[in-house]
């Protein structure tokens, strides 16, 4: 990974912006294409996949730990030729050619085309008291904190793919895992519901939502989780010393949800069979634009995609 200095300035055929499956894959391409990208890491080096462990559905590997995979896609990028800065761009001009882009470091880089591969991040209920105790007993993040709650009950909120496997990793450590969903089934995967129901330290409490993170002021700290029965309107306190928010992910589009034309609640839209956006020469992959897959797999074959379709732009000279 290459420091970056104040003022410098970058020329590049590709920028890309975003360093996860959909990123890396795309800087292999366009490698591959002798287009000499540049790829800016952004905020989370790796994106989403840094934050899991075991990952079970990379084809090829029956079980990779996910910080090691995305490690080898970041030496694969390189090894094609790929410049990797560890910058995180905070502006993108894309009125003018070639486009602009402002790095948190104070170095700009101008591109003939830009492959945005963002991603998503965690979203969050939205409640004060949640907001009171991140990191003091709040996490989105099942991984980055489990470790802080060995032999405590935890509380995890959700019911997708994403709950299931925070619940299950939380089973190394806490004693107890509490599993809250406001309705009577999960959505996620039949494999991982089959895992949680079986596992003797996880409870499931359907029909409920947490309405309240309660805790200690000095020193700040959770103590209990308060649900609501959506059906009944009965509150329960549920003793904790963690709760884990895991109610899914939202495209992380700050860069150009005022440029380029967006659908369902802000996913970058692209053409159908494409990665083009509403802009020529812009270019979009991975969850930053998929609302229904969202897998490591499937943002890896649209980083494909997208340098694909960045070198017939850049072919056409357009």
């Amino acid at each position: 990974m290459k420091a970056i200095s104040m003022s410098v300035k970058y020329h590049t055929k590709v920028l890309i912006i975003g360093s996860g499956p959909a990123g890396y894959t795309a800087a292999v391409y366009a490698s591959r294409a002798m287009l000499e990208p540049i790829l800016v890491q952004g905020i989370e080096p790796g994106g989403q996949l840094t934050t899991t462990t075991e990952v079970e559905n990379w084809p090829g590997d029956s079980e990779v730990q996910g910080p090691d995979l995305m490690l080898r896609m970041e030496a694969h990028a390189k090894a094609m030729g790929t410049e990797i800065i560890g910058d995180i761009i905070t502006e993108l001009n894309l009125e003018q050619r070639p486009f602009l882009a402002q790095g948190d470091s104070g170095a700009i880089y101008s591109a003939d085309a830009v492959i945005l591969a963002t991603g998503a991040r965690a979203k969050w209920l939205g409640l004060p008291s949640e907001e009171k105790f991140k990191g003091f007993g709040v996490s989105a993040c099942a991984t980055c904190d489990g470790f802080f709650y060995r032999d405590q009950e935890i509380v995890v909120v959700g019911g997708g793919n994403t709950a299931v496997e925070e619940a299950l990793f939380l089973t190394n450590f806490a004693s107890k895992v509490t599993l809250v969903h406001r309705r009577d089934e999960l959505r996620a995967e039949k494999i991982l519901q089959d895992r949680l129901f079986k596992h003797p330290k996880i409870e499931t409490m359907w029909f409920n939502e947490l309405v309240e993170v309660i805790g200690a002021d000095a020193p700040l700290g959770v103590e209990a989780a308060q649900v609501k029965n959506v059906i009944t309107g009965e509150m329960t306190e549920i003793a904790c010393k963690g709760v884990f928010i895991a109610i899914g992910h939202a495209p992380a589009n700050e860069l150009v949800k005022d440029i380029l034309e967006m659908h369902n609640g802000g996913y970058v839209k692209v053409e159908t069979g494409s990665t083009r956006t509403s802009l020529p020469g812009i270019f979009a992959a991975g969850d930053l634009t998929d609302h229904i897959y969202r897998q490591a797999v499937t943002s890896a074959g649209m980083g494909c995609m997208a340098a694909l379709d960045a070198e017939k732009f850049l072919a056409k000279g357009r």
